[in-house]
């Protein structure tokens, strides 16, 4: 059985790691590169970096920081914000990211995720989808949340399969921040659709949360945020509590 990985996520807004609830609401969490180089010592298996005002604010993630936190790093690294175009995916992997995530500019330029797949490869591209319970159904939202879009969660992640997206990144809105545990019905349906890895992101509040999607549906990795920036769940803490559990970790 392949081994579950444990993501820590970096948003980062003005060169400082910040963390809202269900996207808004955001607080300072520290300086990134000071946070990653504390996850890569604690054990993490990969770490995700978002310039989470770059589509908002229509311009490019930061290379000075992608290449800062590279210097800092010695695990895998995603980098994702305001990514146009395939140039700028290999400028930010010459700075050192592993793989490049991509949101709003896969749904405003589907096309992109192809082209990209093609030029690096599908694992380099992690397909970031943001949505939102509503009306009982599960609504795909761009721009960091803040538009709705025609799309639907499952409708959508297999279209991102198919331009040649490697993994899927699903943020449940409704339970980002929330610290109740992580979207596990909405997960298990995306695992059953694509055959890619996925990764779970949203409301993760307790290791019991991490073995919760780990047991129950068959995601590749969790993400979190706030409880790994505050300490409240330390990565060697929650590692040992899953090895526990017989859940296969790194």
């Amino acid at each position: 059985m392949l081994t579950k990985r444990i993501i820590p996520c970096l948003d980062i807004q003005n060169g400082r790691t910040v963390k809202g609830i269900q996207f808004e609401g955001l607080i300072d969490a520290g300086n990134p590169v000071t946070l990653a180089q504390k996850y890569a010592l604690e054990g993490a298996d990969e770490l995700v970096f978002l310039d989470i005002t770059a589509s908002v604010e229509n311009r490019s993630t930061q290379l000075k920081w992608v290449k800062e936190i590279a210097e800092n790093l010695n695990i895998p690294f995603t980098v994702g914000g305001g990514i146009k175009d395939v140039q700028h995916v290999e400028s930010i992997l010459k700075s050192g990211a592993d793989k490049v995530t991509i949101n709003t500019a896969a749904i405003q330029n589907p096309k992109l995720v192809t082209e990209i797949a093609q030029n690096f490869g599908n694992q380099c591209v992690v397909a970031a989808v943001d949505a939102k319970w509503e009306n009982q159904e599960w609504v795909v939202y761009q721009k960091g949340g803040r538009e709705k879009t025609n799309w639907l969660l499952l409708e959508w992640v297999k279209v991102l399969e198919q331009l040649g997206a490697g993994e899927i990144l699903f943020t449940s809105m409704s339970h980002d921040g929330t610290k109740q545990g992580f979207a596990v019905e909405a997960l298990q349906q995306v695992c059953e659709v694509v055959k890619v890895p996925v990764i779970a992101s949203g409301g993760a509040g307790n290791q019991a949360h991490f073995a919760k999607v780990f047991q129950q549906t068959n995601v590749d990795a969790a993400l979190a945020a706030s409880i790994f920036h505050f300490n409240e769940v330390p990565i060697p803490v929650l590692k040992n509590y899953l090895k526990t559990l017989n859940i296969p970790i790194r």
